[in-house]
């Protein structure tokens, strides 16, 4: 099992999780996997997932949405596939089951 692709990612900054959404290398294109993990935990395996490039996004809003929702942190995509693969090897029992779409 090793992940390959970040469909996508939230980090609720209020309640330090991360929920993320991504396939394994033996996924096909119609599954996904879903995962809420403590934000954290990344740290605790010496991670350090926000950006150095973005970090938070400056004042520019996407769309109208960004607007009122705020800024929220950027990931380094690679960090995060890294952390998730390390995460998984270490815990195979939390991977998430396949979802099919």
């Amino acid at each position: 099992m090793e992940i390959n692709e970040i469909v996508s990612y939230f980090l609720n900054e209020e309640t330090n999780i991360l929920e993320v959404t991504f396939r394994t290398m033996s996924d096909s294109e119609d599954v996904l996997r879903t995962d809420s993990i403590d934000y954290s935990i990344s740290q605790e395996y010496g991670f350090i997932l926000e950006s150095e490039e973005h970090g938070i996004y400056d004042n520019e809003f996407e769309d109208e949405e960004d607007y009122y929702l705020g800024p929220k942190v950027e990931l380094d995509m690679d960090e995060l596939i890294t952390f998730l693969n390390e995460y998984y090897e270490m815990n195979p029992k939390s991977l998430p089951k396949p979802e099919y779409y």
